[in-house]
């Protein structure tokens, strides 16, 4: 099944970090972008073009803008934003499900 109610999801998973981080795009009508995923404990850096909203599902993790000073810690219900044009790090202590959001 590659639909569900209202959006269009992308069968074929994002896969990151030898399987460590695996996500799955998912398209609403009104042209917005999510991935779904999930990330294993490990420690990850992303780049992204456009900014984004990282909402944490479950799980918990720190983050910061590559560069930055301060790590800042994050769980389950709770997101932040990165900036476009930026790279991200996260320490992941354990699994951690995650929505990714990216503002056009």
């Amino acid at each position: 099944m590659s639909e569900l109610s209202g959006v269009t999801v992308i069968k074929k998973a994002n896969i990151y970090f030898d399987g460590k981080v695996v996500s799955h795009t998912v398209l609403s009508a009104d042209g917005t972008k999510k991935t779904l995923g999930v990330m294993q404990a490990g420690e990850y850096e992303f780049s992204t073009g456009l900014p984004e909203v990282m909402e944490i599902l479950s799980g918990e993790l720190e983050w910061q803008l590559k560069g930055a000073a301060v790590w800042n810690k994050i769980v389950g219900g709770e997101a932040f934003d990165v900036p476009g044009n930026s790279t991200f790090l996260m320490k992941v202590p354990v699994v951690t499900d995650y929505c990714c959001s990216f503002v056009s």
